[in-house]
């Protein structure tokens, strides 16, 4: 271990995929780099983006929109905040209430967590209860500027499901998750791991549908970094993402994968049961309780360039605010999303490892519906597949028609 050359505090919340950080101070990456890492577990998405305003962290694992929306002055009390980083692909799934999948299954749901079959019962489920004059179904998910609330949205909206009118969708942390659906003040939610897998071990619910098959290969969690600190501190910053690069390697490896559920099942960490995290990294989902489902992909550390920033991205991720009408479309607005997200400096700091770098800065989302050797520098790069559910495409150059076409689609 190197002698700590750089202090970097990091927020985090108590969720499988902290454990890039959790891992790079735990195994020694980050000290290997000459950085002292202090990591503080918060209680929010709030207190996270609260603290890197006013300076408490330096960086912190965030929600992939957040940032953007802090830039685009969506919240209060928000810095300047890049992602030099992502912090895998995918980890999110939907579960619902015992009480709702008893109704979902009546209506042809079969447990197989197809996004177009559940989708398709849950609609039956909507327009039933509409019908009968009963309140409409509430789902929560963590917070309004996240990868949760837009999946969330753009699976209900490609079942026919108006995500505004037909559903009530609220904000809960995600460790109250569980205990909310089993109180019966959700009827479903989406969180990542392992508050799914923590509902169905309680026995409040099921997994209804996961992220990894409505979009597969999609962003997540990301480093974000205080734009002000990034500039001032290139080599620190550097360090850091070579830190966390190793880390996801670590992570990646199966072998290591009973270490790493114990490490995060610390207090410190995420506090929960080691065999919570399992079957996350495992990709064997216990969506019931006697059914496992297996699921190619549901957690990607660091295969198919899951720590890139890829700006298309970012991109999308905008297009979901405009489309649920959170911010207007603007070519400015545009830019600041797209300017959000920083490959260059992830470039910078990891080339000297040699280590594969995507030839391009974004790409068409949705396009591979296989594993495909793509252009890299460094190591040899395989991509895909990525697609979503509904079989739609997002190409960042056609930005325009991608949210005409959205807006136009609200509600299926």
């Amino acid at each position: 271990m190197s002698e700590a050359r750089f202090e970097i505090s990091a927020g985090f919340l108590p969720l499988l995929d902290s454990a890039l950080l959790v891992i790079a101070r735990e195994k020694g990456f980050a000290g290997d780099e000459g950085i002292a890492l202090h990591l503080v577990r918060e209680t929010s998405w709030a207190n996270i983006r609260d603290r890197i305003a006013v300076g408490h962290f330096q960086v912190a694992h965030m929600l992939a929109p957040m940032p953007i929306a802090c830039n685009l002055g969506l919240t209060p009390l928000a810095a300047t905040t890049i992602v030099p980083m992502a912090l895998g692909l995918g980890g999110n799934a939907v579960s619902v209430s015992n009480p709702l999948w008893a109704e979902l299954e009546a209506h042809g749901a079969v447990g197989d967590l197809s996004p177009r079959k559940t989708g398709e019962a849950l609609k039956t489920a909507v327009i039933q209860r509409k019908s009968a004059g009963k309140p409409p179904l509430r789902f929560a998910v963590v917070h309004p500027h996240s990868g949760h609330n837009y999946e969330l949205r753009y699976w209900l909206a490609a079942c026919g499901i108006d995500p505004d009118d037909d559903v009530e969708i609220v904000i809960v942390p995600p460790p109250l998750m569980a205990d909310a659906l089993g109180s019966g003040a959700l009827d479903g939610f989406c969180a990542g791991e392992p508050w799914n897998t923590a509902a169905v071990a309680l026995g409040h619910g099921r997994i209804a549908t996961v992220k990894a098959k409505i979009w597969r290969s999609s962003p997540e969690k990301v480093l974000g970094a205080e734009a002000r600190w990034a500039e001032a501190n290139p080599e620190a910053l550097a360090a850091l993402l070579r830190a966390i690069h190793r880390s996801a390697r670590w992570c990646a490896e199966p072998a290591n994968h009973q270490e790493l559920a114990a490490i995060l099942s610390a207090p410190g960490h995420v506090g929960r049961p080691a065999e919570w995290m399992l079957p996350a990294l495992s990709g064997l989902l216990r969506t019931g309780p006697e059914a496992t489902v297996a699921v190619e992909d549901f957690f990607v550390p660091q295969a198919k360039a899951a720590t890139f920033p890829w700006k298309s991205h970012a991109l999308w991720l905008y297009s979901q605010m405009v489309r649920w009408r959170q911010v207007k479309h603007s070519v400015d607005n545009a830019a600041i999303a797209r300017e959000t997200y920083r490959p260059d400096l992830y470039r910078a700091a990891l080339k000297p490892l040699g280590v594969a770098l995507p030839g391009a800065n974004a790409k068409v989302e949705g396009a591979l519906a296989a594993a495909t050797p793509v252009g890299s520098a460094g190591a040899s790069l395989t991509l895909g597949p990525d697609g979503f559910f509904d079989g739609s495409r997002f190409d960042p150059d056609e930005l325009d028609d991608y949210i005409t076409g959205q807006m136009r689609t609200n509600s299926g």
